[in-house]
This record gives C-alpha cells, sequence and structure tokens, in this order.
C-alpha cells in the first residue's frame, strides 16, 4: 500500500477557517499516500458569509469599473490573514496582493480575478503541509480559443509531476500558452482534481467536500435519506443530469477514461466511507435502485396524426422545428398515432407559436396540444435490470399517492425509467417512490 498515489481535492466549506485548514491537514497526513492537493477557494464560514470566488469578482468589478478597489481588495486580505494567523504559519502574501493590485488595474480579466481565491489558498496549504506549490497556469492549458486542451495538459501536468513527491495545485483555473488565465465553471476545482488523477495515474481521486457522498433522494424532500455506497458512472451521469449535484458533472471523464474511482467524502466526518464512484462494479445495491432526482419546469407538446407510424421521416420533420428555432428536447415517447416532446418550459416559452407553426407547416398533424408545469422524475439504478416488475411496483407507488403519471420512459440499458408528472405533484412522488424501494425495504430486511 505504500506505492499507493491518492489524489485529494477539497472543496470552499472544507477551507473556510483556519479550524476547517486543521481538519483538512489530519485528513492528509493521516494517510502517506495523500501526495496531491487541490485546493478551491474559501467558501462560507456561516450562512451569511460570502464566498471569497464572488468577493474577488465583486472587487474587479470596481477596478474594471475605474473606482477604487482599495477596500475590497483589503477584506480579501483579512480573510487569508485570518487563515495564516490562526494556523500559526510564518507567511506573508503582502508581495502577492501588491502584485493582485496591479493585475486588477491593469484588467488582467475576470477569469484571472476569480482564480486567486484558489492561487492564494494554494500558497498557504503548500506551506502549512510543507508540499511544493505549482501554479495550476503552469500545467493546466487552455488552446487559444479558450477550450481545456486535455491533451497538451496531461503531457505538462505528468512530466512536471514525475520528479514530485507531494504536491499543492490550486483547482478551478489554467492558461493559455501566452500566459492568460483562464477558468472552469464554477465548482471547476473537481475537474482540476481529476485531471491531475489522470496525469500521476493515481490510484483514487478523493474529492472531500461538506456532505458524506451522494444520496439516495434530495433531503429537502426526504428526511435524513440513505446514502449511496457505490455508484457507477453511467448512474452518476443519469442522476446529475436531472439535477444531483455533489460533484461537477465535467469533473467524471478525466478519470472515467483512465479506470480510476472517485471517492466523495466528509471533510466534518472523515470516518466515513462515503460515496465510490466506479466504471463498473458486481456488488449489487443494497436497494433496487440507486437514487432519485428529478426537475420541474418542462412543457410536453403532445402531437396526433392518423397513421403516423407509417409516414417515413415524421419524427425528424417534427424535430426539424424544434431545430430551427435552437430548442433541444428532453425526451420523445411516442405511441401509434400520437408522439410526445419534453422540452425545457424557460427554452421553449419565448418561441412557442414560432415551433408549432413550423411543426404544422413540415409535419402537418392533425393536431398539437401543450401541456406545461411537468416535472420530470428519473428513478436510476444498475439493481433494476435483475428485478423484475420495477414500472410496475414505481406505478402502484404512485397511484397509491394519488400522483397521475404524465409519461413513463425506460431507457434501452434498463437501468433508468424517467417519469412525468405535473409539477405540483413532484415532490409527493418522490416520496412514493422513496418509499416503496428503499422504506419498503428497510422493512423487509
Amino acid at each position: 500500500m505504500e506505492d499507493m498515489i491518492k489524489v485529494v481535492k477539497f472543496g470552499g466549506s472544507s477551507l473556510a477557517s483556519a479550524g476547517q485548514f486543521s481538519k483538512v491537514g489530519k485528513i492528509i497526513r493521516a494517510e502517506e499516500s495523500r501526495r496531491y492537493v487541490i485546493p478551491s477557494a474559501p467558501g462560507k464560514r456561516n450562512a451569511k458569509d460570502t464566498k471569497v470566488t464572488d468577493m474577488l469578482y465583486q472587487c474587479y468589478a470596481l477596478a474594471e469599473a475605474e473606482e477604487s478597489f482599495t477596500i475590497a481588495l483589503r477584506k480579501i486580505r483579512e480573510r487569508y490573514d485570518s487563515i495564516i494567523n490562526g494556523l500559526h504559519l510564518k507567511l506573508s502574501l503582502n508581495k502577492e496582493f501588491e502584485e493582485i493590485a496591479e493585475n486588477f488595474k491593469n484588467k488582467a480579466g475576470a477569469d484571472y480575478a476569480a482564480s486567486r481565491g484558489e492561487y492564494l489558498n494554494g500558497i498557504i496549504m503548500a506551506n502549512y503541509l510543507g508540499y511544493e506549490f505549482i501554479d495550476a497556469a503552469e500545467v493546466i492549458r487552455f488552446d487559444i480559443n479558450g477550450e481545456f486542451d486535455a491533451e497538451k495538459t496531461n503531457e505538462i501536468l505528468a512530466a512536471r509531476l514525475q520528479s514530485c513527491e507531494r504536491a499543492v495545485i490550486p483547482g478551478f483555473y489554467g492558461a493559455k500558452e501566452d500566459g492568460k488565465v483562464i477558468t472552469f465553471s464554477r465548482g471547476g476545482s473537481d475537474i482540476t482534481g481529476s485531471i491531475v488523477a489522470k496525469a500521476v495515474q493515481a490510484d483514487i481521486y478523493e474529492n472531500w467536500t461538506d456532505v458524506s457522498g451522494f444520496l439516495i433522494a434530495d433531503p429537502r424532500i426526504i428526511e435524513n435519506p440513505r446514502g449511496i455506497k457505490v455508484i457507477t458512472y453511467r448512474e452518476l451521469r443519469e442522476l446529475s443530469y436531472m439535477g444531483a449535484t455533489v460533484l461537477h458533472e465535467d469533473a467524471v471523464f478525466p478519470v472515467r477514461k483512465a479506470g480510476i474511482p472517485i471517492n466523495i467524502r466528509n471533510t466534518n466526518a472523515p470516518e466515513e466511507e462515503g460515496t465510490l464512484i466506479v466504471e463498473s462494479t458486481c456488488r449489487m445495491p443494497d436497494y433496487t435502485i440507486t437514487g432519485i432526482a428529478g426537475k420541474k419546469g418542462f412543457v410536453a407538446v403532445n402531437i396526433d396524426k392518423d397513421m403516423m407510424n407509417s409516414e417515413v421521416g415524421f419524427g425528424r420533420k417534427v424535430l426539424e422545428a424544434f431545430e430551427k428555432y435552437g430548442i433541444s428536447f428532453e425526451h420523445l415517447p411516442s405511441g401509434i398515432d400520437t408522439m410526445t416532446v419534453f422540452v425545457h418550459q424557460e427554452e421553449f416559452e419565448g418561441k412557442e407559436q414560432q415551433v408549432l407553426s413550423a411543426i404544422h407547416r413540415l409535419a402537418q398533424p392533425d393536431s398539437i396540444e401543450l401541456e406545461s408545469d411537468i416535472a420530470l422524475i428519473a428513478v436510476v439504478g444498475r439493481g433494476m435490470r435483475s428485478t423484475r416488475g420495477t414500472a410496475g411496483r414505481i406505478f402502484s407507488a404512485l397511484a397509491h399517492a394519488n400522483v397521475n403519471v404524465k409519461m413513463i420512459d425506460q431507457g434501452s440499458s434498463e437501468l433508468n425509467i424517467i417519469i412525468g408528472v405535473k409539477s405540483c405533484d413532484f415532490e409527493t412522488a418522490i416520496r412514493a417512490i422513496y418509499d416503496i424501494f428503499v422504506e419498503t425495504q428497510i422493512i423487509i430486511k
């Protein structure tokens, strides 16, 4: 186990104060294998606090507007000084803050401004651990168009880390060839961790946050939902797409291709195993389903036409109408004479009449009906393949809860079932499904 390599990423809430830094230090030092550390910028210390990244955006907005940003930058400095002093470090960030002030004056860009949160936290973390500090701008490469260059990054990073036993690499940003700093989207430190894990061919990528992994359902809807011990990348993709967020979606791809598992862990409860995300597993889930997630705000566009099933190209003509106005569809259940297209209501509302006209013109349907305020719920689980009657149990649970099902659609992989209900029935439906597959199963066990 001595040769094991772990890449560890810590989120903003895990690094919000000196007390949290201290917890992180204990976690890293507890295992020799935790050799590469990716820190986020300091998050909120309490509900009324502001994340440092947001403070940096606000500070840079003043610089851009040619207003004084001295006080705003001083407040950011105070956040870092409180961490340094709380950890009793002999470290000064004078040089770094002078450089930041100069670059703000010279309008270095909002990406540069936002990235300084991770950059400064990385310097503190490296000093605290006694690890080497590697500026992400030197090793994470973006191309001339500002797109992440995975191949070039892997080449640079692998070569740099080969001769480096232990290092801190700040998350969230990189740079173009000319040194201009570019950031990933918010939450992008997850992606940096994944990129580093791939470059060093890590055995595991630990992503430390303020929750103990993924939960079967949203805790705002289900009180104390059960945790998920093991989940596959495909299951995670389905749940993330439907709104289950613990990990940045793009963080999965670099490690998935390299076959590296991700372990979601809780900084405030390090004794808990969290959730292990793997490519494939023979371990059956504790329940038939792995998780339930969903989103509100969809419209069902119901299209009727006699003998639709025998008309070659009908589906293409309908979808062409949506494509023409830049609207992507979510689901496409169909019958012999009917076809329903589910789209985001927000996207569709402003263009609905143009789209309907285009459908009439291109496909000549008998009638079109719209049904708004639909919620889609994904029931996901590799255990559904080997369990008969899953859809039947869902229908039964929803009928018992007086929820009317508008649509049911099962993927060919048998990994997920999508259910459409009225938005007002969304929470009731999730509780009913959770109850039949988790609570009832606990009682049976």
